[in-house]
């Protein structure tokens, strides 16, 4: 991996991503994200961790298991009120529950209910599916391509976008897309080092990039200067 990412991209934008990426990894460890048994259960996480902590998807998971729902059957079936009441952890809950029953029921009527079948499905055309589901944008859809489907797809959130603005690696305005380039266009098309490096950048967030910074502590402290008065969004 780092023979290739030296080798076919040697700009200097590339050099500074390797340089965060190996202070993350050397501060951090590996992050073996995502955590989870199946694919189902990953698609399921992806969903609910949306504006919530994953210690509350774990609760809401551990709620499907017990009740035997996390299967496509199980999860088309079971009366939305219930399902609702089953990942309240969560929070949103009832707004997940339509999300998720919405997906779910996406991969029954067009794939028949085979969850291998659309994970085999081309890079694209899954990830427009996905995006054609009410209720799953594009951070959502890209954590189920990396992480279940196991596409090299770089997945982007606030913390990608905080962390690059602070740095003077981005512009303010830079949009879901274009941060996703930034990235994908400077490393080596691999799924273990998008999932790796994104999983990283999510770590440093929650531990630093609080209400109330620490940057004093981060890892990235010297890795570039820090823009002043650059306000996440």
């Amino acid at each position: 991996m780092e023979d290739s990412w030296e080798t076919d991209f040697p700009s200097l934008t590339a050099q500074r991503l390797r340089e965060m990426y190996t202070l993350l990894l050397d501060h951090f460890g590996p992050q073996n994200w995502w955590p989870a048994e199946t694919e189902l259960e990953v698609m399921v996480g992806a969903v609910l961790t949306q504006n919530t902590n994953w210690s509350n998807v774990e609760k809401a998971i551990s709620n499907l298991k017990k009740r035997n729902l996390l299967s496509l059957e199980g999860l088309s079936t079971v009366p939305l009120v219930e399902l609702a009441g089953d990942i309240r952890p969560a929070g949103y809950f009832n707004i997940k529950a339509k999300r998720l029953r919405n997906l779910v029921n996406f991969i029954v009527e067009r794939y028949e209910g085979d969850l291998s079948a659309f994970l085999d499905e081309e890079t694209q055309a899954l990830r427009e599916g996905l995006l054609s589901v009410k209720g799953i944008g594009p951070e959502t859809a890209d954590s189920i391509l990396l992480y279940a489907a196991r596409r090299p797809v770089f997945v982007v959130d606030t913390y990608t976008h905080r962390i690059l603005g602070l740095h003077g690696m981005i512009y303010e305005e830079a949009g879901y897309h274009e941060l996703q380039q930034f990235f994908m266009g400077h490393l080596p098309e691999d799924h273990v080092l998008f999932n790796e490096f994104h999983a990283l950048i999510v770590q440093t967030g929650k531990t630093y990039c609080r209400k109330k910074p620490l940057c004093s502590r981060c890892p990235l402290l010297e890795w570039g200067p820090i823009t002043p008065n650059w306000t996440a969004s």
